[in-house]
């Protein structure tokens, strides 16, 4: 049988500091016998740029075109 999951306001602090301020993003929390031993946050940034309208709408604009990854030296 699963054992009940022990959470305290220990817990709750450090869940709600690591949801604090994500706009975009999961939290994912790992379980083990019922008690929390792992907490894995994954935040999204978003950005706005005036050009990328023009980029996606098939206007003209500096776009990438070969194959090389983004960001490898």
């Amino acid at each position: 049988m699963a054992k009940p999951l022990k959470v305290d306001e220990v817990w709750l602090t450090r869940i709600a500091g690591l949801l604090d301020d994500m706009e975009f993003g999961s939290l994912q929390i790992v379980v083990h016998e019922g008690q929390i031993v792992q907490m894995e946050r994954t935040e999204r940034k978003r950005f706005e740029n005036e050009n990328t309208n023009a980029r996606y709408s098939g206007e003209t604009g500096s776009r990438r075109t070969d194959s090389r990854s983004a960001g490898r030296g």
